[in-house]
């Protein structure tokens, strides 16, 4: 892995470009692990309602590299980083990317988030208190044994 002493976490959402098939979201989730796995990089991913939610685990450099390619990658369209903030130690270290395609009844059993995605609100409209509420499910261990 990466050099620890230069630890950030990047979570951003964005809408996709269009529906992603179930084909297209396992050669993408391919490609990040590869890419991921070579690069120093931990994360997760969520896929609902044809948005994303992505947190990415790194160093500074390759962090602010890989956001600025997702930010020109024509398959993303509102691209909004939600949180950066530096880290003593991984939180998802065990993956490479995890992945979920998960529900609007799933986001709503988060404590604080039932209401957001109640109201059919996506993660392309989250704001930073919200994305740090998912991250917090997530790093409570809520769906890990659920992630590929």
């Amino acid at each position: 892995m990466a050099d620890t002493s230069n630890l950030i976490l990047l979570a951003y959402s964005s809408v996709g470009s269009r529906r992603f098939a179930q084909s297209d979201l396992v050669d993408l989730l391919s490609f990040a692990r590869k890419f991921n796995e070579s690069n120093g990089l931990t994360g997760m991913l969520l896929y609902v309602d044809g948005a994303f939610f992505q947190i990415l685990e790194g160093s500074t450099a390759t962090l602010h590299d890989l956001y600025s390619r997702i930010e020109q990658d024509s398959r993303h369209s509102h691209v909004m980083k939600l949180i950066e903030i530096p880290i003593e130690k991984r939180t998802f270290s065990e993956w490479s990317m995890g992945f979920a395609k998960v529900t609007r009844k799933d986001l709503a059993t988060i404590p604080g988030l039932n209401d957001f995605f109640g109201h059919g609100l996506s993660f392309a409209e989250l704001e930073e208190g919200k994305a740090k509420m998912l991250l917090e499910a997530f790093q409570q261990g809520n769906w890990r044994r659920r992630l590929a």
